[in-house]
């Protein structure tokens, strides 16, 4: 599984219903892509659950690699590119997709936390360590699920979470959840990734 993100951040009075709109117009595009485990249409407001920034920033979960690319390589990433100047696409690998209680829920919000991960120590132990979080995280009432990846080339591990209702009070950036594109959801692998 590949997790894959970019970040639109926009100005500081920009009109956010302009966001709202363009994925009321369009999210449903990815409700069956191929290769796509889910793909949340995030965004955050400034002043709104402690944003600095308004920023449009989606997230994937990818299944596949050929669907990652097709996407990246498609009408889809090309059109958000030519509206918005062609992002820097932030790409990890996952090692762990666990459902929450709330699986079944739509998401409301989001949760994203990253962590560099310090030099010197073993990799197998800071692997467990996140994975043990990542799976008493998916047990909170309201989770909807929690994905954690690891960007090899920085060595920074990011968690994602979705959430039924408001996020928890936990460290890491808020995002409003507009609408999530869930064709391949059942066939993601839960737990460990290897």
């Amino acid at each position: 599984m590949h997790a894959l993100q970019y970040e639109i951040t926009l100005p500081a009075d920009y009109d956010m219903a302009v966001i709202r709109e363009r994925v009321a117009a369009k999210g449903h595009l990815l409700n069956a892509f191929p290769g796509l485990g889910f793909k949340a249409y995030l965004m955050r407001e400034r002043g709104v659950d402690g944003s600095p920034v308004n920023q449009y920033a989606p997230f994937y979960l990818w299944n596949t690699a050929e669907g990652m690319n097709s996407f990246l390589w498609g009408p889809g990433f090309q059109g958000l590119s030519d509206d918005f100047g062609r992002p820097v696409v932030q790409h990890w690998m996952a090692l762990a997709y666990e459902a929450g209680p709330a699986v079944d829920a739509a998401p409301k919000a989001a949760v994203r936390h990253r962590t560099p991960l310090p030099q010197g120590a073993r990799i197998a132990d800071l692997a467990t360590g996140l994975l043990d979080d990542a799976a008493v995280l998916s047990c909170v009432d309201g989770a909807v699920g929690v994905v954690v990846a690891v960007d090899p080339r920085h060595w920074e591990a990011v968690t994602f979470s979705l959430w039924a209702g408001a996020a928890p009070a936990e460290r890491g950036e808020v995002f409003q959840v507009l609408h999530c594109s869930t064709p391949e959801w059942d066939r993601l692998v839960r737990g460990r990734a290897w």
